[in-house]
């Protein structure tokens, strides 16, 4: 399938604040990088609505037919609190509190944010680097920047030059910044302080003695800066100038303007051709924050173990929710939002069951292939999710007609009304068949039972033949049975 030499895909870049029609580098084939999380705590539901927005573009641009290599790093050293270049390396001083290797950290923590992912039903991306695992490469880049005087070196620090980085290039490009206002709002630097303008970001830091994560490098022991990190990973894995780069609205400065900065004083050429940024996730109208309790995480809606909302919502639901807004405009959660999307959601998942109940006719009083168009066309216009939505909803519109006998449908327009449903409501928006699994698993549930009866009967009977092969076959199909007190219980291994 090459939709996209049929399709005229346009996204508003963040760079030039304009709506452009999408051209990749290679045609066919699309590199993106979006900015993946600092592994020192849970994933909380801001940063899944960014990782979600992202999972649909994903998807959109492998269902036009393009060939994507998608990278979302991990960040796991050199992010330091409150983005400063000064202070405690986040995943350290977590480290500290619990007294384990910060490696533990980053593990637990990575380990929880695809799990996380997975309940949301992300893919996964082509690639995911760490930090740690392109430490050789962000010195090669820093080598390089020092060799073209846009860096400089201080007691074992190196920091980017900014003042003279701008003589000849445009700091603060993507933010809409002059570098002049940013200095005349910025307090003078301390004596204290390395670096020559407060402008300047570190590229590497001198590791102190107590600082628990630290490499060698010419420069002595330290770590990367935190912004370099992701220039390193995403120019290895996507090459110097690369399609599509991606992250929350919050990294847009300083992290991606210091990350343009670092790519074109390196390669001499801006990195990325289109900037996107999804937007934030607010909740009961106020900004989350878990210092006043106005904050929620994703396995807290999953299970109802909350003070916020009034029952527990499944991931499917929670990422309808989040599928009903644009990825760029602020989302606001509630109690009673996530009513009305369940409700949203059943009726979209009933119209696909009823679908296939339907009786065709000779003609068709709908025009199946003008409404298609017009889902490729809300999605064309900068991954539309709400437009798309809204379609949707005329197909489940529609399908109630003709059950109802108001309405009339073709064989063959039915086949492409449920190709065209089950191509966006799954594999575009990223939307599963809670009801389904629930019935299947249900299912599953009572064949196991019943041979676990037969095999009960059959130890009684002592035909241990027929109960050993019970166990051993249900073993080799995943299915593990445990003896107890209490009788026989089992698990399923979904390896």
């Amino acid at each position: 399938m090459q939709l996209f030499k049929s399709q005229v895909l346009k996204v508003t870049n963040s760079l030039t604040g304009k709506k452009e029609v999408f051209k990749p580098l290679k045609e066919g084939y699309v590199g993106m990088y979006v900015c993946g999380p600092t592994v020192y705590s849970n994933v909380h539901l801001g940063n899944c609505r960014t990782f979600i927005s992202f999972d649909m573009i994903f998807r959109y641009l492998r269902y036009l037919g393009y060939k994507v290599r998608y990278v979302r790093n991990i960040t796991d050293a050199g992010h330091l609190e409150n983005d400063a270049d000064e202070g405690e390396d986040k995943i350290a001083k977590k480290a500290k509190l619990e007294q384990i290797e910060p490696m533990e950290v980053v593990q637990r923590y990575t380990v929880d944010f695809h799990e996380t992912l997975q309940k949301f039903n992300l893919l996964p991306p082509s690639i995911e680097p760490t930090a740690t695992g392109h430490i050789i490469e962000q010195i090669e880049i820093i080598k390089d920047i020092l060799k073209k005087g846009y860096a400089y070196e201080v007691n074992g620090s190196v920091y980017f030059d900014v003042i003279k980085f701008n003589e000849s290039n445009e700091y603060g490009k993507l933010s809409g910044r002059k570098l002049e206002d940013m200095i005349a709002n910025t307090r003078e630097l301390t004596a204290q302080d390395e670096k020559k303008n407060p402008q300047d970001f570190a590229l590497w830091k001198k590791a102190e003695p107590q600082h628990i994560m630290r490499w060698p490098s010419p420069w002595g022991d330290g770590f990367p800066g935190w912004h370099l990190e992701c220039t390193a990973m995403s120019t290895k894995y996507l090459g110097e100038t690369f399609d599509i780069h991606g992250g929350g609205m919050d990294l847009k400065f300083p992290h991606h303007e210091c990350e343009i900065a670092q790519a074109e004083a390196s390669y001499g050429v801006s990195p990325v051709n289109y900037w996107l940024h999804a937007n934030m996730l607010t909740l009961n109208g106020k900004k989350m924050s878990k210092s006043t309790g106005n904050n929620i995480y994703p396995n807290e809606i999953f299970s109802g173990q909350n003070n916020i909302l009034s029952k527990p919502y499944s991931p499917s639901v929670v990422r309808f929710f989040m599928m009903q807004a644009h990825y760029s405009s602020i989302l606001d959660l509630s109690d009673e939002a996530l009513q009305a999307s369940e409700k949203g959601y059943k009726r979209l998942i009933e119209g696909l069951a009823m679908l296939d109940h339907l009786s065709t006719a000779n003609s068709s009083g709908f025009d199946v292939g003008a409404w298609r168009q017009q889902c490729f066309e809300a999605m064309n216009d900068d991954f539309n999710s709400p437009v798309l939505i809204a379609h949707l909803f005329e197909a489940v519109k529609q399908i109630n007609l003709v059950k109802d006998g108001k309405q009339t449908l073709t064989a063959d327009d039915k086949k492409l009304l449920r190709e065209t449903l089950h191509g966006f409501v799954f594999e575009v928006l990223g939307l599963e068949n809670e009801q389904q699994a629930k019935g299947n698993s249900e299912i599953l549930n009572g064949v196991v039972q019943l041979l676990i009866e037969m095999r009960n009967n059959a130890r009684a009977s002592k035909d241990f033949a027929t109960s050993d092969r019970i166990r051993d076959e249900l073993a080799a199909l995943g299915v593990q049975l445990k003896d107890g007190k209490e009788g026989t219980t089992y698990t399923i291994n979904n390896g």
